[in-house]
């Protein structure tokens, strides 16, 4: 069977059809990881999105439970130069055709996925559908031009939270992974899987976690570094969650146009100078908001694990992490806000820090699932923020 991937520019790519038999519509991007296939699949930071992937092999060590970075996949489709006909892993529980099936996403692959990088580069992220049953190019590039694109939509309401949870009560999702046993170590535990992780230091700080899209790498990190964790839904009012008394709130990641989230820029501004604040990704451009900035979209944003950023402040350079479609603009913020790092390719914001109150972010991804850990220090620092008092 044939099925057609078309750009809402008349731009088509033929190739064969994987995954749900079902056409889907929307914003077309590229992620550069060479691995994490299964992380950007469940990263609800893609609601609303057609991903390709660059690497040109997919599926090749299926998919697992423990890896989802969320309860289920949020991606619209999957397009990839060539599925792994075996899914070779001892960790795997399901290849990434019927994981797809299971959740009713379509793929494509036989795509060249550099000439669609390519032109998506140049033309920028556009609408697009992928669909088996299109009657010709120009039925498959119509159904494209029907889609929405990001601009104006509003997709943390579909995944966030519906109603407030403790993350991880019972210790268990936020362990560290290892392959090392060593026989009778006293930090280390075997579940009855046989797969082995390094114990969690005790709860030391109480903090509240705003999900717009959260990832569960990101709460593993923070229960980590020591935090119990509160996430709440996107539409909390600062003053809830304010009256948990925490010592800090975090700012999570997620989908769609920072713009759309007048309710989120709100409840920000309530909380800045109150308590403690650090934010990533959609987090960093709702406070941009917050302090009295706008964000721009970006031509094809930034989708991948090979995103070089400089500390304006120490010039170390780190590869990090990235997933999203638009930028704080610097020029729009207050005195009082320090622009603290920068991504080297395009020179757009990665990082900022209030002047007067204890709040930080970074654009980037420091749990890094998929992706490098040269970032991962930030929840440390956000530890040390807390414990110093907040530092305003």
């Amino acid at each position: 069977m044939n099925a057609i991937l078309a750009l809402e520019d008349g731009r088509c790519f033929h190739g064969e059809p994987f995954g749900a038999p079902v056409s889907v519509l929307g914003e077309m991007v590229f992620n550069t990881s060479m691995t994490g296939y299964q992380e950007v699949v469940t990263d609800p930071s893609y609601r609303g999105q057609i991903v390709a992937m660059t690497c040109p092999q997919i599926g090749n060590y299926g998919v697992n439970a423990l890896d989802a970075e969320s309860r289920e996949p949020h991606v619209r489709g999957f397009v990839i130069e060539e599925l792994s006909g075996i899914a070779s892993n001892w960790r795997s529980e399901s290849s990434l055709n019927d994981y797809f099936l299971r959740w009713n996403i379509p793929g494509i692959q036989g795509i060249d996925t550099r000439a669609l990088t390519k032109h998506l580069r140049q033309r920028g992220a556009m609408r697009a559908c992928i669909t088996a049953t299109a009657a010709s190019e120009e039925a498959a590039v119509r159904m494209a031009q029907s889609g929405q694109g990001m601009l104006g939509m509003d997709f943390v309401r579909e995944v966030t939270a519906p109603q407030p949870y403790q993350w991880d009560p019972d210790d268990r999702q936020s362990r560290v992974w290892t392959i090392v046993k060593g026989d009778g170590a006293s930090d280390v535990e075997t579940d009855p899987g046989g797969e082995v992780f390094r114990k969690l230091p005790p709860v030391s700080h109480r903090i509240v976690a705003y999900d717009f899209g959260l990832k569960h790498n990101i709460l593993r990190h923070l229960r980590q570094e020591g935090f119990g964790v509160t996430v709440v839904p996107a539409t909390t009012p600062a003053a809830d969650a304010l009256a948990m008394k925490p010592d800090g709130v975090f700012l999570g990641n997620g989908p769609g146009d920072p713009a759309a989230l007048g309710y989120a820029h709100e409840t920000v501004r309530g909380l800045v100078g109150r308590v403690p604040v650090f934010g990533i990704c959609l987090g960093h451009q709702i406070l941009g908001y917050a302090f009295g900035g706008k964000t721009y979209k970006l031509k094809f944003g930034h989708h991948g694990g090979n995103q070089p950023v400089k500390d304006l402040r120490t010039g170390k350079v780190a590869i990090t992490a990235q997933n999203h479609g638009f930028a704080v603009d610097p020029d729009s913020l207050p005195s009082n806000v320090e622009v603290t790092h920068v991504n080297l390719n395009d020179g757009t914001v990665e990082g900022m820090r209030h002047l007067d109150a204890p709040v930080f972010s970074v654009q980037y991804h420091p749990e890094a699932a998929p992706g490098p850990h040269d970032a991962t220090y930030f929840f440390g620092q956000f530890r040390k923020l807390i414990e110093e008092g907040g530092g305003a």
